[in-house]
């Protein structure tokens, strides 16, 4: 995503002789949230935009000029990927692939060797450092808190063969069981359900307002709107009350990596 609007939001700011903590309190808004809109990281919402306004007295400038939430894959995922080194929670939604953080080595490189047109050995090795780097996050015993939607379909899949697959869902499955995610499963025999349309991410953050990221293919948006947010989170909890209860999720799940070959 280009910076220009937060690197004219600082501009302005520096302008007006203000630091983030008093813009932010001036607006009524986080100083962090101000730091994420001047990296570049986060777009504000129209409303967090007119209060900008008014601290900065720069008319309607900020909220006229809001940049466009269509950009390119990897620059949408890029702000997504920083935001969630910072989450207290996250819940993630996977329709057709396990989710980036709960990934093993050889299911990524599985996946990535589907891409069109073919990626070279050292762009797939780039792409892997950089989400093992995302599970990272998952090494801290607590936090983030991680909640996890899966479409049975996700598990039934067998990306890069039946070993693969079943490391794959072993290693979901011990992290279930260490207590460091849950996971619950929306079985297919559910048929319809809110999510179903592409893949979701939630993110909570301590001191500023959550995000959601979704994505398709060759699409993704990240958004800070809160009644979008909200009405993403309201899908969310109503996928979550139709799926498997954690116990017998677990149980499937371990069922699944046997039926691959591979011991739980």
């Amino acid at each position: 995503m280009s910076n220009t609007y937060g690197e004219w939001l600082k501009a302005q700011r520096d302008s007006a002789g203000l630091t983030q903590q008093e813009l932010a309190e001036m607006a009524v808004m986080t100083r962090s949230h101000i730091a994420h809109i001047e990296a570049g990281r986060r777009i504000p919402s129209k409303e967090d935009a007119r209060r900008l306004d008014r601290a900065l007295n720069t008319g309607d400038v900020l909220s006229s000029f809001l940049p466009e939430q269509d950009v390119v894959v990897a620059d949408r995922f890029e702000s997504a990927r920083q935001l969630e080194q910072q989450a207290s929670r996250i819940q993630e939604f996977a329709l057709t692939l396990v989710p980036g953080i709960l990934q093993t080595e050889r299911y990524m490189r599985a996946v990535l060797s589907t891409a069109l047109p073919p990626w070279s050995e050292e762009e797939c090795d780039r792409i892997v450092v950089t989400r093992l780097e995302r599970a990272e996050v998952l090494a801290d015993p607590v936090t983030p808190v991680v909640w996890v939607l899966l479409d049975e379909a996700v598990l039934r899949r067998e990306v890069g063969g039946r070993h693969v697959m079943g490391e794959q869902v072993a290693h979901i499955a011990s992290l279930v069981e260490s207590g460091r995610v849950r996971v619950h499963v929306l079985p297919t025999n559910l048929g319809a359900h809110p999510l179903q349309q592409s893949m979701v991410t939630l993110m909570w953050f301590e001191d500023q307002p959550p995000v959601a990221y979704s994505e398709a293919l060759y699409m993704a948006k990240l958004h800070d709107e809160p009644a979008i947010v909200e009405r993403i989170r309201t899908a969310y909890d109503l996928a979550l009350g139709d799926a498997m209860p954690l116990n017998e999720s677990l149980t499937l799940m371990k069922a699944i990596a046997k039926e691959y070959g591979h011991d739980v």
